[in-house]
């Protein structure tokens, strides 16, 4: 990751636009802010990019659109304990949803990001577009649609790109893919359990049954009516694992004595949610994303809290050696 995070650094030095790739479904947990944090340490202007919007809640997708432009260089996680954030700087920010089958919405991409780079644009100086975001977002399906030619694997597992690859789009525009780049910390549980529903992190990385439970509260609380038209089940009477124990008797995944399969339903539920089968679905809005990070406990940086540990057994010391009333 370090040695991803500096060649990015340097690549984005020689850089006229970024395009950052989120995932339409959850754009604040699938923004990386060490992304941010490079961007504006060379003040790079950028095109946030909301893809596999055809998967995602028309409503929120537009709502995440507004929320983007009108916050400019400020991403999802800025203020926030332990994230950096250049002072004064504003890059200007674009925002659009697109589906990468869709060359009208293509055309959309490179259309923003000429503007952001008016300076440029000429067989001389072509725009000069990099290309970022974590795995599994669609960054390699996207530049595939965008060069017209398969020139980078894709697929429905994280990780496929390893190496920073350039590529020609006409005489007046060339675009660098990256790695996707995940950040060293995840500081809210629900980012992680998001990022797993949405298979931006490996296998190995989390628990099927967690993320099904919380997956499960997830859309009981914001899609009822999908999850009982999928699953013919009444949603008012269940909570997350109530809904996978659910599917699994609907569906007859059950082991010896009739107990219930969590997993296989769980994997099931999930399956379901990234294919789009329960419906168009958006895990978080801007708004649930704020209330999410103000009810959210956040633990302080290493520094002080070993700073607060100290004062703490001072004190602690001081009390012992204090005579007895």
């Amino acid at each position: 990751m370090v040695a991803a995070r500096k060649k990015a650094g340097e690549t984005m030095a020689i850089t006229d636009v970024v395009l950052e790739i989120l995932d339409a479904r959850l754009p604040g947990s699938s923004s990386n802010p060490m992304i941010a944090e490079l961007r504006e340490f060379r003040q790079k202007p950028a095109v946030k990019i909301l893809n596999k919007s055809d998967l995602a809640d028309p409503a929120a997708t537009a709502a995440w659109v507004r929320a983007f432009e009108a916050e400019g260089a400020k991403h999802p996680h800025a203020g926030e304990p332990g994230v950096k954030q250049a002072q004064g700087v504003r890059t200007k920010v674009r925002a659009l949803a697109v589906c990468a089958r869709r060359p009208a919405d293509l055309a959309k991409i490179l259309t923003l990001a000429a503007s952001l780079a008016p300076h440029r644009g000429t067989p001389e100086k072509p725009v000069r577009m990099m290309v970022m975001g974590i795995p599994n977002v669609g960054k390699s399906t996207l530049i595939n649609a965008l060069v017209k030619r398969r020139v980078t694997a894709a697929g429905d597992q994280p990780a496929l790109t390893k190496h920073q690859s350039r590529h020609e789009l006409n005489d007046r525009m060339e675009l660098v893919d990256t790695p996707g780049l995940m950040w060293p910390l995840i500081r809210y549980p629900s980012d992680g359990l998001m990022l797993a529903a949405s298979h931006a992190l490996g296998d190995n990385a989390y628990i099927d049954e967690e993320v099904a439970a919380f997956l499960g509260d997830t859309l009981l609380a914001r899609y009822p009516a999908l999850l009982a038209a999928r699953y013919a089940c009444a949603p008012a009477e269940l909570d997350g694992p109530g809904l996978v124990a659910a599917i699994a008797r609907r569906r007859g995944y059950l082991l010896k004595g009739g107990l219930v399969d969590y997993e296989k339903a769980g994997l099931a539920l999930i399956h379901d949610y990234r294919s789009g089968a329960l419906g168009r679905i958006s895990l978080e809005t801007p708004q649930s994303r704020v209330e999410m990070i103000a009810r959210t406990p956040v633990k302080p940086p290493k520094a002080a809290r070993g700073a607060r540990r100290a004062q703490a057994e001072a004190e602690r010391a001081g009390d012992e050696a204090a005579p007895a009333d």
